[in-house]
């Protein structure tokens, strides 16, 4: 499989571009709406919060970006999580015609997707960074350590999100299932509010929840501006190793049977 998304590469790479381009064809701006948009929600969450609102978190009451950067520092990474798992359930579906109608490895859908979403959150991401730059608060060496906490995530969302795109094929409960359990999951998640507000038990029960430990290592980054803790992310690095597996597994399985099923 490896051997084949790297003979295709060429094919992969032109898609994602070809995605990039089709989301803004006969528009007005173009490719500027890439910015603009993550730039539109940057700012909202840093006025209304920072400046109308004056929401503080405890321990950062002086500071007046703190809660928008800590909330930044969740959302951003679970939208880009989200909008993987989300557009990855779908994708044998909405290439159906493509895989019926060409020969080429089944295993390149979700690589494009995948790629897709991450420029997608590089620009974003980019924007946040400049915005941590021009405020005084860019946490300087230790922004290093975002990039395997994300490594992390990405392999977490893309074994889930093809686990769920290789059942949805036979299973179309499966997209509609998945669209609910995120809006729970987003929730469950301490990133609008603290971890530090909950009552104990749920606190205590907070590890049940495979994003936490990254969110908190996010947050602890940006907003403490201190290196995550490695161990504490030992068990989610392991689960995304172990999903990418079986959903990789499930989908070499099944892949002869998706074209007939589609």
């Amino acid at each position: 499989m490896f051997r084949s998304l790297w003979a295709y590469r060429g094919f992969i790479l032109a898609n994602v571009r070809r995605d990039f381009q089709q989301r803004y064809t006969h528009s007005l701006l173009g490719g500027l709406w890439a910015v603009l948009n993550p730039l539109t929600l940057i700012v909202i969450y840093t006025v209304i919060f920072a400046g109308i609102m004056h929401s503080t978190l405890p321990g950062h009451e002086s500071s007046p970006f703190a809660y928008s950067i800590y909330l930044c520092a969740g959302l951003l990474p679970w939208n880009a999580f989200a909008d993987l798992v989300g557009r990855m359930q779908g994708v044998f579906l909405q290439y159906g015609n493509l895989i019926k109608k060409s020969n080429f490895p089944r295993s390149c859908l979700p690589i494009i997707v995948a790629l897709s979403v991450l420029v997608d959150f590089t620009i974003v991401f980019s924007l946040y960074l400049l915005f941590l730059l021009f405020s005084g608060n860019f946490p300087g060496w230790v922004i290093l350590t975002f990039a395997p906490v994300f490594l992390i995530q990405w392999a977490f969302g893309l074994g889930l999100g093809l686990l769920t795109a290789t059942l949805n094929v036979f299973f179309r409960d499966v997209g509609q299932f998945v669209g609910v359990i995120l809006q729970f999951w987003f929730w469950l998640t301490p990133i609008v509010y603290s971890a530090s507000g909950l009552p104990a038990p749920v606190r205590s029960s907070l590890w049940l929840n495979p994003l936490y430990p990254l969110i908190e290592a996010y947050q602890g980054i940006f907003l403490l501006q201190t290196a995550p803790n490695w161990s504490g992310l030992l068990g989610i690095a392991v689960l995304a190793v172990a999903l990418l597996w079986l959903a990789g597994r499930l989908f070499l399985k099944l892949a002869g049977e998706i074209v007939d099923e589609l």
